[in-house]
């Protein structure tokens, strides 16, 4: 998801390194009982607007959209090595502000001097040094990509190289990062697997799915160390619509349950799998994705989202970016012009007609009441604002059926505020498996 590009305080702002605090959320609960509809426009009177872009403060730059991806999926992947302060910061300063090409250029840049590093640290055997320049060079190429237009070849030819190094990176665990590829609908589901530890003792397991814009890596870089040090195995994958799937034809679908139970099937077809203890967590649009694949699909045990996405329609329809007028599209820098294009194209829809996403989005839903299972909705406390976020959060809180239920706020004052939480994955974690070894404790 995304958001309409807004002028920022001049300057440029360093002060959000410091969000990465580990800490406890505030929890909140719902008690009244509301009645879910399809329909319901889940909008109410006082901020109606969804902007999942929107952040706390500046972080570097002045166009809103490039300073979210920079402060919430740069910075916030340092926790989990996907980047270095140093070399994010650094690349940042050599971009010119809101411009596309600049920040595709300088990513790229980077990633190739890491990745020499990497190549020069395995040549000469030190495995530890290799695998940790690989892997964030991998991501590197990754955040290269975005704003990257479909029809541009170095779209395809990038996301091979990350995955490629990723997989030289993966081999340097110990167990190994595997990468996986599950068969489905005369394709494949590209994604990681990678056991806590060695064995084939059956174990619990996590399984992560993203959003709208995301690739498998990003899942990885979100949260897999925080899941091996409790000693969890990870895995994630790109659904329909995320990765480059939508370049075989594969966009988003209301059916997600479809593709996730192959998924499901895949892990539980692993003996190194517990089927007593496997949960699955969604962030994004992954917050709809996998508590609607849990109304299908009992082998779930548990399930997190960040945050509930009980009806995407209403959300879509509250974007700033599904009402901007041509005038309002024409302003738009060209970074995040591009952001809403490749959007618009993972949904199926013309690149030029955001607000065809509203439409797009009908019918992408799940009914609370469905689920039988623990559930934990994280929202950070800036999105919670919005009223289309919060009714959505009420609705879910209220029709869930299974007493293990819990909705957390995570707080703005350390650094989770904004949309899942990303700036604060320490946060996530301790919220997030915390809860789910109450879950698993108490079955």
């Amino acid at each position: 998801m995304f958001s309409q590009t807004k002028e920022r305080r001049a300057g440029k702002s360093i002060n959000g390194i410091s969000v990465l605090i580990f800490v406890l959320a505030t929890i909140i609960a719902f008690t009244p009982t509301v009645t879910f509809s399809a329909n319901d426009t889940g909008a109410t009177d006082g901020n109606k607007a969804y902007d999942a872009h929107a952040t706390a403060f500046s972080y570097f730059f002045n166009d809103s959209d490039m300073d979210f991806h920079f402060g919430n999926l740069i910075l916030g992947s340092s926790v989990n090595h996907g980047a270095e302060i140093g070399e994010a910061f650094y690349a940042a300063s050599q971009i010119k502000d809101g411009d596309a090409v600049s920040w595709q250029d300088e990513w790229y840049k980077l990633a190739r001097r890491v990745e020499v590093r990497g190549k020069e640290s395995l040549v000469d055997g030190h495995k530890v040094s290799a695998r940790d320049q690989l892997q964030r060079a991998a991501y590197y190429y990754r955040f290269s990509i975005l704003s990257m237009l479909p029809n541009d070849p170095r779209l395809k030819e990038r996301t091979l190289k990350f995955r490629n190094l990723m997989k030289k990176a993966g081999a340097l665990f110990e167990p190994p990062l595997e990468y996986i590829e599950i068969p489905f609908e005369k394709t494949v589901l590209p994604g990681y697997f990678r056991k806590a530890k060695a064995g084939k003792e059956p174990i619990k397991t996590l399984i992560m799915i993203g959003g709208g814009e995301t690739f498998a890596e990003d899942l990885y870089f979100y949260i897999a160390p925080q899941a091996f040090a409790r000693g969890y195995n990870f895995m994630t994958i790109d659904l329909p619509g995320q990765g480059l799937l939508p370049l075989e034809g594969k966009v988003f679908r209301a059916d997600t349950h479809i593709p996730m139970k192959v998924v499901v099937d895949y892990a539980l077809s692993r003996s190194d799998v517990d089927p007593e203890r496997l949960a699955a967590y969604g962030i994004s649009g992954g917050g709809g994705f996998v508590p609607q694949a849990a109304m299908h699909d009992s082998r779930i045990k548990a399930i997190a989202m960040s945050s509930a996405v009980v009806d995407a329609y209403p959300i879509f329809k509250a974007m700033p970016v599904t009402q901007a007028t041509k005038e309002e599209i024409d302003s738009w820098t060209s970074f995040h012009g591009n952001i809403v294009k490749a959007i618009n194209w993972r949904w199926g829809v013309p690149m030029a007609e955001p607000s065809a996403l509203i439409e797009a989005n009908r019918g992408f839903s799940f009914d609370p009441a469905k689920i039988m299972v623990p559930a934990l909705l994280l929202v950070g406390e800036g999105e919670y604002k919005s009223d289309v976020t919060k009714r959505q959060q009420k609705l879910c809180m209220d029709n869930l059926p299974n007493p293990m239920k819990k909705l957390v706020i995570t707080p703005a004052n350390e650094g989770g505020s904004n949309h899942c939480v990303m700036e604060n994955r320490s946060l996530v974690g301790q919220v997030l498996f915390d809860w789910l070894e109450e879950v698993f404790t108490k079955k």
